[in-house]
């Protein structure tokens, strides 16, 4: 009986190998949160929830009181590469904040690290920030596979300045917060200094709110309704696609 239940695996952290046997297992369907997919598996992004969309008013988020440039609340798994080139350089120069699981710290003694924090306190430290790096590992940023971090601080105002090495990019953040080095973090947060509170900050906001529509929690239910009508009946599936 267990041979024919139905199963589908979400890789989220991107660990099952391509010659995994569960890629191969009758009934079994693979997903991943990444825009290129393990050939043969199925796109699943993180959700993001349509009411929360909905209710995101971009000017009053660019007109909300931010005491931080920089903020970013997340683990230190794989992202030391991301945080050398972009988020450190910056750290020397602008007031900022990290948050999350930073376990070997010792080489950025001028990064203010606060340790793990309660999930109230993500918001909060974004809603202070006015920008964020969004740094990914490197098997992530290959396959264009961003985390929630996004919608973490987009949904708070704060602007996402994204590393042009991450795989599509340009369907994450709009081409004024794609960043390429530490110095274009430390110009792209001056000119982000300079607009903070106009229209010209609100437009920016409304258009990150409007890549979120990729992960839309809506989307991601008819993505997985699909995924679940592949495992059930993968001969019919089959022919559909032939």
């Amino acid at each position: 009986m267990r041979r024919k239940t139905p199963t589908v695996i979400w890789d989220k952290d991107r660990k099952l190998r391509p010659d995994s046997m569960w890629r191969g297992v009758h009934r079994t369907a693979v997903c991943e949160a990444a825009l290129e997919p393990t050939p043969g598996a199925h796109r699943l992004l993180f959700p993001v929830d349509d009411r929360l969309l909905a209710e995101a008013d971009p000017l009053a988020l660019a007109k909300r009181p931010r005491d931080l440039a920089l903020g970013y609340v997340g683990n230190q798994y794989d992202r030391d590469e991301h945080f050398d080139r972009f988020f450190a350089p910056a750290a020397a120069r602008f007031d900022h904040l990290v948050g999350g699981k930073w376990t070997k710290t010792s080489r950025w003694p001028h990064v203010r690290f606060l340790g793990r924090l309660p999930f109230p306190a993500v918001h909060a430290v974004y809603g202070r920030s006015l920008a964020t790096v969004l740094m990914l590992p490197e098997r992530y940023a290959a396959v264009g596979q961003m985390t929630q971090r996004i919608f973490e601080a987009v949904l708070a105002g704060c602007l996402p300045l994204a590393p042009a090495d991450i795989r599509h990019v340009d369907r994450f953040v709009p081409a004024e917060l794609i960043v390429r080095s530490g110095q274009e973090v430390f110009e792209r947060l001056s000119s982000l200094q300079r607009i903070a509170g106009t229209q010209q900050h609100a437009d920016l906001i409304a258009a990150c709110l409007d890549r979120l529509d990729l992960f839309r929690l809506s989307r991601q239910v008819v993505a997985l309704e699909a995924v679940l009508d592949t495992a059930v009946n993968p001969v019919a599936a089959e022919r559909g696609a032939a």
